[in-house]
């Protein structure tokens, strides 16, 4: 088991650490490390028990604070989810998904309290803001790894936030609650596809940050990730043309050469966030 924990770091960062002694929950982390976004799914339906199971374990995550500040909204209500799937055109996937989720940040719960007790909320900044998110990306990782142990294949989805105001006004959002990620979950009809990842020593740090060798060793993760996981096309080739080598960072600088959600800020502020 330790040889398949390696084995998935390797291919996963190129390199693995020297482990030599097998950790207590080696063949966890072994499945962590494995671990494939899926987008396709059998047509077996999930047990609505065995969902809120996933969503309670989900919830058991850490807190800042113990303030609690992330819901899930389980979208069930064949209505409700074609009006969140026709807003992603993009991820046709999604409705063959059998479990759709909305991940959301809540600072209301927070506020109210001090509303009950007639007192003034004196932290009015971007922090409280800050806070839910965090709160809320926790839970859907936490949920992601619960439902892989359960045997279920997911893939969140950021793009709910390309539309906020329209999923936020769908589900019913108010002030201070709003949409950080969907979830689209189900059991696989496939194995999925590891996607590498950047090399840890461009993303694990000792003692203070830094970016020695960056550029050199983003361009060895490029032609790492081109060797077995090449991208099917290439962005924007009206504005940039076709390059001749196309790996992850030419396609990020690409994909965010293009405003997106330029209007999110606004629509944070008038959910009555200040973000000062």
């Amino acid at each position: 088991m330790l040889e398949r924990l390696l084995s998935a770091l390797k291919a996963r960062f190129g390199s693995a650490p020297a482990l030599t002694e097998a950790p207590t929950g080696v063949d966890v982390l072994a499945d962590m490390a494995n671990r494939r976004v899926i987008r396709r799914y059998t047509d077996r339906p999930v047990d609505s028990a065995l969902l809120e199971t996933l969503c309670a374990v989900a919830l058991s995550a850490p807190s800042k604070s113990d303030l609690q500040q992330a819901d899930i909204v389980i979208v069930s209500d064949k209505g409700q989810r074609e009006k969140l799937e026709a807003l992603l055109p993009d991820n046709p996937w999604v409705k063959a998904a059998p479990v759709f989720l909305v991940f959301c940040a809540n600072n209301r719960r927070h506020r109210l309290l001090f509303e009950w007790r007639g007192r003034p909320f004196v932290n009015d900044y971007l922090d409280p803001f800050f806070n839910a998110s965090v709160d809320a990306g926790i839970v859907l990782a936490t949920f992601v790894a619960a439902a892989d142990r359960a045997g279920l294949g997911s893939c969140p989805i950021s793009a709910i936030r390309n539309h906020a105001q329209a999923v936020s006004d769908i589900l019913s959002l108010p002030d201070h609650v709003f949409p950080v990620a969907a979830l689209g979950a189900g059991w696989p009809s496939f194995a999925g596809v590891m996607s590498p990842r950047l090399p840890t020593e461009v993303t694990v740090h000792h003692d203070r940050y830094a970016e020695t060798g960056l550029e050199k060793k983003i361009a060895a993760y490029d032609r790492r990730r081109e060797a077995v996981q090449p991208y099917r096309s290439q962005r924007y080739t009206e504005t940039f043309g076709q390059a001749a080598d196309y790996g992850w960072s030419e396609d990020k600088a690409r994909q965010y050469s293009v405003p997106e959600r330029a209007n999110f800020g606004a629509f944070v502020r008038d959910k009555g966030f200040k973000l000062e």
